[in-house]
């Protein structure tokens, strides 16, 4: 466990979801604190009391520019400075081919996973600066960035331009010694994707085969990463892939 004098306040977005609490977790057992973000209070209330007395949870939306820099404001204000950000908030729920999606529906998308993670990210700095400097931010990513899935391909894109967030904000803000790093999974087993796909399933056999290792990530593969790049003190602007080697394929 990380001593209490190293202890770290660690803001987690998406922090109600499957992955989100998993994160959550990791940081816990290594002795930060969480503030676990999302637009859901009830679930994120929840998901923060589940971890313990090291948690506590916000209702945000992270697209809300004025409701975000007023969080940090008020966290700064109560003498609770954040000192890693994990932009772990996203939706997969738009898919269409290109001769099919909106751009109503594609919009929706972006909205979340790359304004969204800019929001924080240009908030998180500001309010790092204003501390005089130093923090990590960690983004989640996607494989599905640099790896085409027909359908998905707004999600996808959308991931993409969260991996060129992170460079662009890693380079500009290394002069602050502010980090910025990306962990881009490949299929994660949430519940809610196991309970779709379960094990022997032949969508479950037919991703599996994509990937060297043999099968699709546990979010107990995910977290570590996270926080292995949040600490890492000498790593910036890197998206890590988390996929089995399915980007060897």
């Amino acid at each position: 466990m990380t001593p209490s004098s190293a202890q770290r306040t660690v803001a987690i977005t998406g922090g109600a979801g499957g992955i989100g609490q998993g994160i959550a977790r990791e940081f816990v057992e290594a002795g930060d604190r969480v503030i676990l973000i999302d637009r859901d209070a009830a679930t994120v209330g929840q998901a923060a009391a589940a971890l313990g007395d090291a948690a506590s949870a916000i209702t945000l939306d992270i697209t809300d520019a004025e409701a975000v820099a007023a969080t940090f404001a008020g966290l700064a204000a109560a003498g609770t400075p954040v000192d890693v950000l994990v932009n772990n908030a996203g939706i997969l729920s738009v898919h269409g081919g290109v001769t099919e999606l909106t751009p109503e529906a594609y919009r929706s998308i972006l909205d979340v996973n790359v304004i969204g993670t800019f929001t924080m990210t240009q908030a998180f700095a500001r309010h790092r600066i204003a501390a005089g400097g130093q923090g990590s931010i960690v983004n989640i990513s996607s494989i599905g960035g640099r790896q085409p899935t027909p359908g998905m391909g707004a999600y996808e894109s959308s991931k993409a331009a969260v991996d060129s967030v992170t460079r662009w904000a890693a380079i500009e803000l290394a002069a602050h010694s502010i980090r910025v790093n990306a962990v881009a999974p490949g299929p994660v087993l949430t519940p809610m994707l196991e309970m779709g796909m379960p094990e022997g399933s032949p969508a479950r056999e037919a991703w599996s085969s994509r990937i060297p290792l043999g099968d699709l990530a546990r979010i107990t593969d995910i977290a570590p990463a996270v926080l292995f790049l949040a600490g890492a003190s000498h790593i910036t602007g890197v998206s890590l892939p988390v996929d089995g080697g399915q980007l060897l394929t």
